[in-house]
């Protein structure tokens, strides 16, 4: 999740959580200490945010989050009990402290069976949602939240399609329930480097990751590019863990494409956020010559010509035109690898920005 979005989050955990003291108050107390139902309602709803990636917990979080969703439930509402009670502690050290009640210490700081029961419904609901969110990812649950994309929007985003390779030969070797393990453990790989980058990983297809930036902010720092070696880099220093645990590293291919799209919420039972137009199609086209052309990345040039800059010690070496199927237009590529670290300027002048998006045309699946 981006630092604003989880910042948001946040803060929108902590209002749900001054919101429930307060109607706790209102429900049990008369509407009397607003404040001191307050001060304890946000000490224990700051618990949660234990919880928010990148936080104090978000470790912890991310060990929950492998368990089936139930267990997963069960185990933080474990947790949350115990959390509630540091909560009420602390809430109630601060009344005490401020003399917004009449209570002492001991009584002050005590938690009650009907205020436990109250909170854990209460981080129940909370615990439901967050899971919502992990389920289908932390920006793709804003955007569903606000209703970004009930109406389509036009929008110019890049694309990174991230392709294990010989995911077909390992299932061959070790069966599916084993292959399946291994593309779990090299997904949830990608996901902090993606948090990191500001990108947002919209969908998995089979062995391959789709993950997405609106254009001004991938092209920001070349976070697009930056992702897909730190990525590399993830796998690269755990090696020997990977070997112990499946007999192999994984072995990634990239390609970074960008351009307009018609980009909308789509579906009627399951709703999701869906992406209509050429660059859809155009990147999973260069992801396909990487084999061809022998190389692990790709990137083609027009997304290469609107960086301003590329990261350090990245080099981009042009690999020509090439005709693409259900292309018209040959379209030119460049493959991205590490040399020799050199002056920032290492691409051409950027070139006009494309024109805006006249049609829409809605695709099939990027494989």
């Amino acid at each position: 999740m981006l630092p604003q979005y989880r910042w948001l989050w946040a803060l929108t955990l902590l209002l749900a959580s001054g919101a429930a003291g307060l109607l706790y108050n209102l429900l049990f107390v008369g509407g009397a200490s607003m404040l001191a139902g307050l001060v304890y309602a946000l000490a224990v709803g700051g618990t949660v945010l234990a919880f928010v990636p990148g936080l104090s917990l978000s470790g912890l979080q991310t060990r929950l989050r492998r368990l089936p969703a139930l267990v997963y439930m069960l185990a933080a509402e474990l947790l949350y009990v115990v959390l509630i009670t540091l909560g009420c502690a602390l809430g109630g050290l601060a009344v005490w402290a401020f003399s917004l009640t009449g209570d002492s210490l001991s009584t002050a700081v005590r938690i009650t069976p009907r205020f436990l029961a109250y909170s854990l419904a209460v981080s129940a609901l909370l615990v439901f949602v967050m899971r919502m969110r992990d389920l289908i990812g932390g920006e793709v649950f804003v955007n569903f939240m606000i209703g970004r994309y009930h109406r389509p929007v036009q929008e110019e985003r890049i694309f990174l399609f991230l392709d294990v390779v010989g995911s077909t030969a390992f299932a061959e070797t070790h069966g599916d329930l084993r292959a399946q393990d291994y593309l779990s453990a090299v997904f949830a790989t990608l996901a902090e480097p993606v948090r990191r980058n500001a990108g947002s990983t919209d969908d998995f297809i089979g062995d391959l990751a789709m993950i997405t930036w609106p254009m001004k902010r991938g092209l920001k720092d070349a976070r697009c590019v930056t992702c897909v070696f730190e990525v590399l880099d993830r796998i690269d220093a755990h090696a020997a863990a990977w070997t112990a645990r499946f007999g192999t590293v994984p072995r990634l291919r990239a390609a970074l494409h960008g351009g307009p799209v018609v980009t909308a919420e789509v579906g009627v039972d399951r709703h999701k956020i869906a992406y209509f137009g050429d660059a859809v199609n155009v990147t999973s086209r260069i992801e396909a010559l990487c084999r061809p052309l022998g190389v692990d990345i790709l990137i083609s040039q027009d997304l290469l010509d609107r960086l301003d800059r590329l990261p350090g010690g990245v080099r981009a070496r042009a690999l020509g035109t090439h005709a693409l199927r259900g292309r018209g237009a040959p379209l030119a590529v460049a493959t991205l690898e590490r040399g020799a670290v050199v002056p920032d300027r290492l691409i051409p002048e950027r070139r006009p920005a494309p024109p805006a998006l006249e049609r829409a045309e809605v695709v099939a699946e990027p494989r």
